[in-house]
């Protein structure tokens, strides 16, 4: 799954409003956002240093360098952003190697995605690597493509990842419903025009106009997601 899917001609789902489902994968479609804290303290213990649970919510849903930036200076880790990359992907891949559990309602929500033919991409601020194994676990036929955060310039909280994930479908931004877990996210899918569903996991997001927050995927369903076209 790539990124540098060339535009197709703008698509409807079964006459719908609705484009296009974009959907982030962290905390949203797999219950990971805990491995990746646990993969965060674990590293940074091992280069002798505790991190505060405050910071959690700083670094959730956040780009790799971002997270990575913040937690070095907070401690004063003697490592480099490239450098706790790769420790950090390391780690976090070897927890989803042993456990990948998918959120409540997600199994559910892909299979009347596809039995519709609406189509899907994934988007992540995760890197390809960690994408294409989480894609083996759910499903990579799912989705038509997937854009992962070390494949575009500026990823989440910019527009840029959820613009390109459009743009590889064919489709309309403002006719495609985005759903995320996390404010970062949020952001990147309201600067591209989408329509959003939020779906908090471990910071609040507040509803505002223009996006729906529920408490998780089980109330998310493709009457739900047309109806976000209408409002």
């Amino acid at each position: 799954m790539t990124s540098t899917v060339p535009a197709l001609g703008t698509r409807t789902a079964e006459g719908s409003a609705l484009q296009g489902v974009l959907l982030d994968m962290d905390g949203t479609l797999v219950d990971t956002e805990g491995f990746w804290w646990d993969a965060e303290v674990a590293v940074f213990a091992s280069l002798g240093h505790a991190l505060d649970e405050a910071w959690r919510e700083v670094v959730v849903g956040g780009p790799m360098t971002r997270s990575a930036g913040f937690l070095i200076e907070a401690t004063g880790a003697d490592v480099t952003v490239a450098e706790l990359t790769v420790l950090l992907n390391d780690s976090f891949e070897d927890r989803i190697s042993r456990s990948l559990p998918l959120m409540p309602g997600a199994a559910r929500l892909l299979a009347e995605l596809a039995a519709h033919d609406v189509p899907m991409a994934l988007v992540s601020a995760s890197h390809r690597r960690i994408i294409d194994r989480v894609l083996d676990s759910v499903g990579a036929h799912h989705f038509e493509l997937s854009v992962a955060g070390d494949e575009v310039a500026r990823t989440k909280p910019h527009p840029d990842p959820y613009l390109v994930a459009a743009r590889g479908l064919g489709v309309d931004p403002t006719r495609c419903a985005v759903i995320e877990d996390t404010a970062t996210g949020v952001a990147a899918a309201e600067a591209a025009g989408c329509r959003v569903v939020a779906v908090p996991s471990v910071a609040p997001i507040p509803a505002v106009a223009g996006r729906t927050v529920v408490p998780s995927l089980e109330h998310v369903n493709l009457p739900f997601l047309q109806g976000l076209m209408t409002l």
